[in-house]
C-alpha cells in the first residue's frame, strides 16, 4: 500500500506524489490539520477556509479515482511523524509519496518525518512539483543562489531551452479499496469562516482554477504587460490563490502560457513573456528560502539592513492597517485587502514602501498583517515582496527609490475608478482631486474622511536619512517616483 502525503498540491492533474504512489501500487490519500502551526505561520483565516473547501473538491475527485481520503491531527508538525508513522503502520504502508515544500519549518518536517519512517522500513519518496526548476540547480557560475533576477531569469530560459518541464498524466482509477474517507471539516479552531461575500470570489477547485487560466491565456495574456499594473482593470490571472494551494501547478500555467505564444516563451507576444518572467519570480523568491535560510527566520536577507533605526509607532500601523491614512491608493488598497484577501501586485509595493518609507516601521510588522489577511499568503512571495520594497532583500528596490503614493495613484487609477470603488466617501470627487483630497481644503464633499497622516516629503527625507547611515549602504542617489 502506498500513501500520498497531501499539502501544497490540492489538485488531481499535473501532480507528481500522487501519480507515482499510484503506479507503484494501491494508494491512499491523508491531510494533516495543524491549527497551531498555521497560526505560528500567521496564516489567513479565508486561506485555512480556501484551503478546506478545495480538500472537499480533491476528496471527490480522489473518490473517482477510488482512493480514500484521510483526515489526520497533528496541532504543529513536531507531532507529524508520530501521526504519519501510526497511519503508516495502520494501513501496512510500504512507500511514502510527498512533493517537496520549501523554508526551514517545511524542511525540517520533512526530514524528521523522512526519519522515522525509514527507520521503520517504510520507503520516502520526494518530488520536485511546486517548482520548475529544483533549488541548488539554477546558480551562478561560482556556484552560488543568484541575488538578482535577471541573471536567475537568463539561466532559466537557458534551462527551458534545453528540456521543457513536461505534464504528468492523470492516475487511472485504481480497484476500490476497503478503507473509507473521512470527512473534511467545514472549519478549524482558531480560524473564523471569512464571509459568504469573500468565498463567493474564490471558488473552489481544479475546474474553477483551470477555467481561470483558460480564460486570462484566452483573452487576457496578450494585454498582461500593458494592463496589469491598473487595479481597476482585469489585467491579472487571478491564480495566485489556486498556486500558493496547489490547486494548479506551474508547470500547467506555463504549458498554458506557451500554446498562447506559439511556443515562445522569451520572445514574442509580449504579455505572454512579462507572464512566464512572472512566473519566475515566484521560481526566484522560493529559490533564495533555501539559498538565504535566515529570510524564513524572520531576518534581512541584508545583514546590514538590520541596523535600520525602525520606529515604534503603533498608532501609525493601527492607522494603515485600518486603511485611515487620509491617502486615498493606500487606504483603497488596504480596504481590497481586508474584504477580498487579496490585493493588486503594484499597490502591495504601494503599500508596502508607504508603510516601510514614509512610516518608517518595520517591513515585519507589514509582512506579517499581510500572512494574516491574505488568501494567496505564500512566505517566499511575501517575504521577497516586503523586503524588495524596503530595500531589505535580494534584487530590492535602492533604498532611494520610494514610491510616492499620490503620483502612483494618479498614474495607475487615473480616472479614480479603484479608489472610488473601494472608498465610496470620496465618490463625489473628480479625477482630479480625489487622489489627494487634502489639497481642496477642508473636507467638504468627502465626509469623514481623515487628512494624510504623514507630511510624504519630510517622511521621505527621514526615511533617506535613516538608510544613509547604515554601514555598507547603497550607492547615494535619488528617485521619488
Amino acid at each position: 500500500m502506498q500513501l500520498i502525503w497531501l499539502r501544497s498540491d490540492l489538485r488531481l492533474h499535473d501532480n507528481t506524489a500522487l501519480t507515482a504512489a499510484m503506479e507503484r501500487g494501491p494508494t491512499v490519500a491523508v491531510y494533516l490539520i495543524s491549527p497551531g502551526q498555521w497560526q505560528a505561520h500567521d496564516d489567513a483565516a479565508c486561506k485555512v477556509d480556501f484551503w478546506l473547501r478545495n480538500l472537499v473538491e480533491l476528496g471527490q475527485a480522489l473518490s473517482a479515482l477510488n482512493v480514500p481520503l484521510l483526515i489526520r491531527y497533528a496541532d504543529t508538525w513536531d507531532q507529524a511523524p508520530k501521526v504519519l508513522l501510526d497511519l503508516c503502520k495502520e494501513h501496512t504502508i510500504a512507500g511514502l509519496h510527498l512533493n517537496d515544500e520549501y523554508g526551514i519549518n517545511e524542511t525540517n518536517r520533512d526530514r524528521a518525518v523522512a526519519e522515522a519512517l525509514e527507520q521503520a522500513g517504510i520507503n520516502v519518496y520526494r518530488y520536485l512539483d511546486q517548482l520548475l526548476f529544483k533549488p541548488g540547480s539554477v546558480l551562478t557560475k561560482a556556484g552560488n543562489f543568484f541575488q538578482v533576477f535577471s541573471q536567475f531569469r537568463r539561466v532559466c530560459y537557458s534551462r527551458l531551452h534545453e528540456a521543457m518541464p513536461r505534464l504528468v498524466h492523470a492516475p487511472e482509477a485504481q480497484h476500490r479499496l476497503n478503507i473509507h474517507s473521512d470527512p473534511v471539516p467545514h472549519h478549524v479552531e482558531g480560524f473564523a469562516p471569512p464571509t459568504e461575500a469573500l468565498r463567493a470570489l474564490w471558488p473552489a477547485g481544479e475546474d474553477e482554477a483551470r477555467r481561470r487560466l483558460e480564460a486570462f491565456t484566452d483573452e487576457h495574456i496578450g494585454y498582461y504587460q500593458s494592463e496589469r499594473d491598473f487595479p481597476a482593470k482585469p489585467g491579472t490571472s487571478q491564480l495566485s490563490a489556486y498556486l500558493v494551494a496547489g490547486v494548479i501547478s506551474p508547470r500547467q500555467c506555463l504549458h498554458a502560457a506557451l500554446m498562447s505564444n506559439h511556443g515562445e516563451f522569451e520572445t514574442g507576444n509580449v504579455g505572454c513573456v512579462t507572464w512566464i518572467n512572472e512566473l519566475l519570480w515566484r521560481e526566484f523568491y522560493k529559490h533564495t528560502l533555501v539559498g538565504s535560510p535566515r529570510v524564513s527566520r524572520h531576518r534581512t536577507f541584508r545583514p546590514e539592513t538590520e541596523a535600520v533605526p525602525w520606529r515604534d509607532a503603533p498608532e501609525e500601523l493601527a492607522a494603515w492597517q485600518e486603511a485611515r491614512t487620509g491617502l486615498p491608493i493606500i487606504d483603497a488598497a488596504m480596504r481590497q485587502l481586508l474584504e477580498t484577501g487579496w490585493m493588486h501586485n503594484r499597490l502591495r509595493m504601494v503599500v508596502a514602501m508607504f508603510l516601510t518609507k514614509n512610516l518608517l516601521i518595520d517591513w515585519r510588522l507589514g509582512e506579517r498583517f499581510f500572512m494574516q489577511h491574505l488568501i494567496d499568503g505564500d512566505l517566499a512571495a511575501n517575504n521577497g515582496g516586503w523586503q524588495w520594497s524596503s530595500s531589505t532583500g535580494t534584487d530590492s528596490a535602492p533604498y532611494f527609490r520610494i514610491f510616492n503614493p499620490l503620483s502612483q495613484s494618479e498614474r495607475f487609477d487615473g480616472e479614480g475608478h479603484f479608489i472610488k470603488r473601494w472608498l465610496p466617501v470620496l465618490g463625489n470627487l473628480n479625477k482630479k482631486d480625489i487622489h489627494n483630497p487634502a489639497a481642496i481644503g477642508g473636507l467638504f464633499g468627502v465626509g469623514d474622511y481623515p487628512k494624510p497622516m504623514v507630511d510624504l516629503r519630510a517622511s521621505r527625507e527621514r526615511a533617506l536619512a535613516a538608510f544613509k547611515g547604515l554601514p555598507h549602504r547603497q550607492p547615494a542617489g535619488g528617485c521619488y517616483e
